[in-house]
């Protein structure tokens, strides 16, 4: 199951995608969500499945891959679509036994739901997946330039930002290891009650903490004997530049979210 996340890796690569700027990526991944959630009618959430195919086509990331971000968050998934099933209203009744009332309503409510959140977490780590720490926290950098004027550390609030994303593979190969460890001298995590369970979680959160701090006294370590004192400055070995491609991929994003607020307006198939 840990070796299923996959959030914070980078895949290298040199398609369209990856070649987009930064700053271009962060602010379509935000643009994506929100046309996610504005898409209300079947049209329009088929017009986002297929936005996100392509994106992955171009960006030559196998399905399978991205897919993998979601093994982690199946039990959120089955409680939610359990949830919409159970206790969403509708008048078309399909089963009825007692107070447990299922209607066609409800079961639609609870694949689009489902749908919509997988395609919310693939979306969101292809971010990840294509876009380099380094270039990551530049394009963060440049985006909250603005609140540099209110004396806010920008730089170090993109740094601590993707350094966090950076170590999260690390942090969960390191837990494997030490599950590993924790069974081979008989450690048992998977039988008992949810108790039982928790407490065996401990032999491996304190190890993954002090893990944690000596990797991080490290990395500090290491800045410092580099000479880094923050953004004040720092001059950087690949300047992020707009291009013609960021500018076309703007104009895809515009033509989605009309075309979305026009399918939205006629208001048939709603979801």
């Amino acid at each position: 199951m840990l070796k299923d996340i996959t959030l914070g890796q980078y895949f290298p690569g040199d398609t369209i995608v990856h070649r987009l700027d930064p700053r271009t990526k962060l602010i379509l991944t935000m643009v994506y969500i929100t046309a996610l959630f504005m898409a209300n009618v079947l049209p329009a959430f088929l017009l986002m499945i297929i936005v996100l195919m392509t994106c992955l086509a171009l960006s030559k990331i196998k399905a399978k891959t991205a897919l993998k971000g979601i093994k982690p968050v199946v039990f959120i998934l089955v409680f939610m679509t359990l949830l919409n099933i159970f206790f969403y209203g509708g008048d078309t009744i399909l089963i009825q036994f007692y107070v447990i009332v299922i209607t066609k309503e409800g079961i639609l409510r609870a694949v689009y739901m489902a749908v919509r959140l997988i395609m919310l977490i693939v979306g969101s780590f292809l971010l990840t997946y294509t876009t380099s720490p380094i270039a990551l926290t530049d394009g963060i950098e440049k985006l909250l330039n603005p609140l540099k004027k209110l004396k806010a550390p920008v730089h170090e609030l993109a740094m601590m930002m993707s350094i966090a994303l950076r170590f999260i593979p690390t942090l969960i190969e390191e837990t494997d290891k030490i599950m590993s460890a924790q069974k081979s001298r008989g450690a048992d995590f998977e039988s008992g009650g949810l108790v039982k369970r928790a407490k065996a979680i401990l032999p491996i959160i304190i190890p993954l903490f002090i893990s944690a701090f000596r990797r991080a006294d490290e990395l500090a370590i290491a800045m410092e004997s580099r000479c880094y004192h923050g953004g004040e400055g720092r001059t950087r070995m690949k300047e992020i530049k707009t291009s013609g491609i960021d500018y076309a991929a703007y104009a895809f994003a515009g033509i989605i979210v009309a075309s979305i607020i026009l399918l939205r307006r006629t208001g048939l198939w709603m979801i």
